[in-house]
C-alpha cells in the first residue's frame, strides 16, 4: 500500500480500443538531461559540450536518444494502457535530433488490439516545433492483467 491507499492500475486490453491517442508535450530542460547524464555516468561530449558539439554536423548538444526512449516508455506506464503494463517490444528511429530546449510533441496511436495474446501496438510519432518528425516507434504493450484476489495474508508493495 502507498500510504494505506491502493495504487490504481491502468486500463485492461478489453477496455482498450483501437484508434485511441495521447498527446504529450515536453520540453527538453537542462535539469532533466543533467539528472540523466549524472545517474548514468555518460560523459559523451555530443551531449553537453558546445565547443566540440559545434565542430559536429549537429553544431549543437543533442538529447539523449535513451531520454527520449525513456519519455515514450513512461508515458505507457503513466497514461496508455498505465500502471501495471509491460513493454514487450520496441522499434525506434530517431529520425532527427533534439535539442537542449526543444519543446518535442509525442503523438501515441492504439494501432491494434489482440485480445487473444492480451497485447496491444502503439504507434509513437514525435515532432519539434518546425513539425520535423524526430522519432517514429512501433511499441508493442501488454496491458495490466486482472489480478487475483488477495485473502488478506499478503501485503502489497505498492
Amino acid at each position: 500500500m502507498l500510504l494505506g491507499k491502493k495504487r490504481k492500475l491502468g486500463r485492461r486490453i478489453e477496455e482498450i480500443n483501437k484508434g485511441e491517442k495521447l498527446t504529450l508535450t515536453e520540453k527538453m530542460e537542462d535539469k532533466d538531461l543533467l539528472l540523466y547524464l549524472g545517474l548514468t555516468n555518460d560523459a559523451n561530449p555530443l551531449y553537453v559540450q558546445h565547443d566540440y558539439a559545434s565542430q559536429t554536423t549537429y553544431e549543437k548538444p543533442i538529447v539523449p536518444p535513451i531520454m527520449l526512449t525513456g519519455i515514450i516508455t513512461s508515458a505507457i506506464s503513466k497514461y496508455l494502457p498505465g500502471p501495471g503494463s509491460y513493454i514487450v517490444k520496441q522499434d525506434i528511429d530517431f529520425i532527427n535530433p533534439v535539442y537542449h530546449y526543444d519543446t518535442i510533441q509525442f503523438l501515441f496511436e492504439v494501432i491494434d488490439v489482440n485480445m487473444g495474446n492480451n497485447m496491444i501496438q502503439i504507434s509513437v510519432r514525435a515532432v519539434n516545433e518546425n513539425e520535423d518528425t524526430t522519432v517514429q516507434a512501433l511499441i508493442s504493450v501488454c496491458p495490466p492483467q486482472k489480478l487475483k484476489e488477495i485473502d488478506g495474508k499478503e501485503l502489497e508493495n505498492f
